[in-house]
């Protein structure tokens, strides 16, 4: 009798537990969300979360209120999330950066890119581009290729980002040749110097390029996706070249919550996601923001993560790429 009782209890204290919690997810969000976007302010990620917060706070019905926190490549703002309540109330817009290279690249980290964190939704996607000046003899990432090859350590290339040197570690990998890399402080000052002619060669993310292949102050050579980008939905990618099969390089932005934060307060997030996601002037919008909307469930994402973890991870190892 007294194990019966016991069940009964064990039974009711569950039902009563997801029953609160179904409750919670219900009332949820019950005032405003914080996002920690973890970089500058009119930065590419900042843009964007910004517009689709928007758009959240509409389809919910609170506030969601954006929150700088930049600093050690993303680092800082990450922590900061990690640290806060699993409650729902505190987001981070994560990016590739935070959650995949910095692991790789920082020589300790405030934060576990895969333990501290529970995905919510890859939000957008965007390649890279490689670019050249006009007066360059380079018409494909062929051209640039067969260049290389017969004047190794020669060919210079803009690279104003770690992504873009991961580009440069790529193509010089898979196409068995060797280029130099030229570091710039950021976008701005590498498409000023592209243009100029300083360099004739560079690597950058398509939304930084493409008003200068649109004014045809310089041209494209590849993007990086595995197929043709919406945002350069004319240049060709350089996985279709013979021997660069599989090539794809893809900046990100994702949607996380702190570790912990309850399931159903999760899937209201990633089911609000996806909606705002599937109106065609919201995926317009990022386009013309430089992003290619994305979605999925949360599943998708942690996956998506860990194998661009286990991917760039080594790479960043052979090549020995540090943070500076």
């Amino acid at each position: 009798m007294k194990y019966w009782k016991h069940l009964a209890l064990a039974a009711a204290l569950v039902w009563s537990a997801s029953g609160g919690s179904i409750a919670a997810a219900q009332a949820y969000p019950a005032k405003p969300v914080r996002i920690i976007v973890p970089y500058q302010a009119g930065q590419g990620t900042d843009v964007a979360t910004r517009y689709l917060a928007e758009h959240l706070a509409r389809a919910m019905g609170q506030p969601m209120v954006i929150e700088n926190r930049a600093g050690a490549g993303g680092n800082i703002g990450a922590s900061e999330a990690a640290r806060a309540a699993p409650d729902g109330y505190t987001l981070v817009m994560g990016t590739n950066g935070t959650h995949v290279l910095n692991p790789f690249l920082y020589a300790s980290m405030p934060f576990d890119a895969e333990k501290d964190f529970e995905p919510v939704a890859l939000v957008s996607t965007f390649p890279m581009v490689v670019v050249a000046n006009t007066a360059s003899p380079y018409k494909s990432v062929s051209d640039l290729l067969a260049d290389a090859k017969a004047r190794p350590d020669t060919v210079n290339m803009a690279l104003p980002s770690t992504t873009a040197r991961l580009v440069l570690e790529l193509l010089g990998q898979q196409g068995k040749v060797a280029m130099r890399g030229v570091p710039y402080k950021g976008s701005s000052t590498s498409m000023t110097d592209l243009i100029g002619g300083q360099v004739m060669v560079g690597i950058d993310t398509a939304s930084a390029a493409r008003p200068f292949i649109a004014n045809g102050r310089l041209k494209a050579l590849g993007v990086t996706s595995l197929g043709k980008s919406a945002l350069l939905p004319e240049v060709q990618p350089v996985a279709t070249l013979p021997g660069m099969e599989g090539f794809q390089v893809v900046a990100w932005n994702g949607l996380y919550a702190p570790h912990g934060t309850p399931a159903a307060v999760v899937r209201r997030l990633n089911a609000e996601v996806a909606k705002v996601l599937a109106l065609p002037e919201v995926r317009q919008r990022l386009l013309e923001l430089g992003h290619e909307a994305a979605g999925g469930p949360p599943d998708e994402l942690a996956a998506f993560a860990r194998a661009e973890r286990h991917k760039w991870g080594s790479l960043i190892k052979t090549v020995g790429l540090k943070a500076e």
